[in-house]
């Protein structure tokens, strides 16, 4: 059978593939916005269509995964690939059940397996994957892979073990070091064991990471302080990745990025104050610092210039602000329509409400944990559509900064800010990346002199905020 492609690739997919297509194993550290979907589903065609496999399976964030049954695979691989496609559910209803169950019929159809990466915490997702691995000849593909970037965490040793029996591997993600280069130990090990050249990742750590003694508690901790090496490490991965960024391929329009400075109330000046000064003692207090308590405390002062604080019995109160006003001000200056990208539940809920108000509620629509999957796929379509009236996506980055595109957006504000510089990245990138013909607007809400100007600030300098905050008393710095 002759391979035909559905969609004509771009050069740099094109190049992609002659590179990779008969590869055991392959990385793909494309841009996010660079088309890296449709490399992998050519991959697949191509193998299958020549008898290399016979099925395969997709490995994807919770948020993501559903997509590439809905949208990915239909826009990409041929019609006239017959196909069966099953998407993982710990609970299936019947007509789930029957799909997944038919995955082990003998049937004369591509097989495509698509599981959530959260599964692989479960015994009942690990125990399915991996009999259905051993029971084909599957491609196994990781997608977003910095998702098992930790060594230590289950779903990541469940991922590489299972991996190891497929026929090829593949690994996807726009940026593979989201904190540090060794970010790529785990991810790589999914393609091949040792395949860095290294049996565990501490001798890994101990090569490319400048590793002190720290003393805490009473007790030696070993900690990462800087990073050696590297030429060589990048010399290894070119030989079995490719990476392409955005500037390099397409001819998208500019990023601009403005800030809108927001006054806090009177009332939240008191809170901050307060807040910081209890952040402190308890910091001060503690014989072990860790990232995780400091960002802890980062989180609390975060939420008081949002708008909102956390009651002793964990009750989100509302804290008089300018905010809202502050956004509407922005949307005044844009035409066309907007994303709206929020960090908090609390936040989106407000906006939504907010925007109902001036606006027609049907040009309104919310992107979060609480949204429904059908709902999601009705928001995505109607916001991509140019005559339907639905003009706001107001969303998180943790649900709607993977694996959709809404390109029909110029305009993008940060109402707040995900601590988490990889979701950052992701959710600039649902606006510019192909498709988009304008040049792309993002505008930040920063209340100035407080820990939430640090934070935009870092993410837009693409720094990890739990890198920045580490050593030697840094922390006070960023508590304001």
């Amino acid at each position: 059978m002759k391979y035909e492609f559905k969609t004509e690739p771009f050069e740099h997919q094109r190049t992609a593939l002659l590179r990779s297509w008969d590869k055991k194993k392959y990385a793909f550290f494309m841009e996010m916005g660079t088309g890296k979907s449709k490399v992998l589903i050519d991959t697949i065609g191509i193998l299958y269509c020549k008898g290399a496999i016979d099925s395969v399976v997709i490995v994807a964030p919770k948020g993501v995964y559903k997509n590439w049954e809905s949208r990915e695979i239909p826009a990409h691989l041929p019609d006239y690939i017959d196909r069966h496609v099953a998407v993982w559910s710990p609970a299936p209803r019947k007509e789930e059940k029957k799909a997944l169950t038919s995955l082990f019929d003998l049937i004369d159809k591509l097989k495509i397996f698509i599981i959530n990466v959260e599964a692989f915490s479960t015994k009942k997702g690990v125990t399915f994957t991996e009999k259905f691995v051993l029971s084909h000849r599957p491609l196994f593909a990781v997608d977003e892979s910095t998702t098992i970037k930790n060594p230590k965490a289950a779903r990541t040793k469940a991922i590489i073990k299972i991996s190891k029996d497929a026929a090829f591997r593949r690994i996807l993600t726009g940026f593979p070091i989201t904190q540090s280069p060794l970010d790529l130990y785990s991810q790589t090990e999914t393609l091949e064991k040792s395949l860095l050249g290294f049996t565990s990742y501490y001798s890994f750590q101990n090569h490319y990471g400048e590793v002190v003694n720290r003393y805490f508690g009473g007790r030696t901790v070993k900690q990462v302080v800087g990073y050696r090496n590297l030429p060589e490490l990048t010399q290894k991965l070119d030989s079995f990745s490719y990476r392409v960024l955005k500037k390099d391929c397409l001819d998208l329009p500019d990023k601009i990025y403005q800030r809108r400075d927001v006054e806090l109330t009177a009332e939240q000046k008191k809170l901050y104050s307060e807040l910081k000064d209890r952040a402190i003692t308890i910091l001060q207090n503690q014989e072990q610092i860790s990232v995780t308590n400091i960002l802890t405390q980062l989180l609390r002062l975060h939420q008081i210039v949002t708008g909102h604080v956390k009651s002793d019995d964990d009750v989100d109160i509302p804290v008089d602000n300018n905010r809202i006003d502050a956004m509407f001000e922005v949307i005044s200056e844009m035409q066309g329509k907007v994303i709206i990208w929020a960090n908090y539940r609390q936040n989106i809920l407000e906006i939504v409400d907010s925007l109902k108000q001036v606006f027609d509620p049907n040009e309104v629509a919310s992107y979060f944990g609480d949204t429904s999957p059908d709902e999601r796929e009705r928001v995505i379509k109607d916001f991509q559509n140019p005559d339907s009236p639905l003009r706001f996506f107001v969303g998180n980055t943790q649900t709607g900064g993977y694996g959709i595109t809404l390109t029909e957006a110029k305009n993008v504000i940060y109402y707040s800010n995900n601590f988490d510089l990889e979701k950052r990245l992701q959710s600039e990138d649902r606006a510019h990346r192909i498709g988009q013909v304008n040049k792309v607007t993002y505008v930040d809400l920063v209340a100035k002199d407080t820990v939430d100007e640090k934070i935009v600030d870092a993410l837009r300098n693409k720094l990890d905020l739990a890198q920045e905050v580490l050593g030697d008393d840094k922390w006070q710095n960023w508590l304001g």
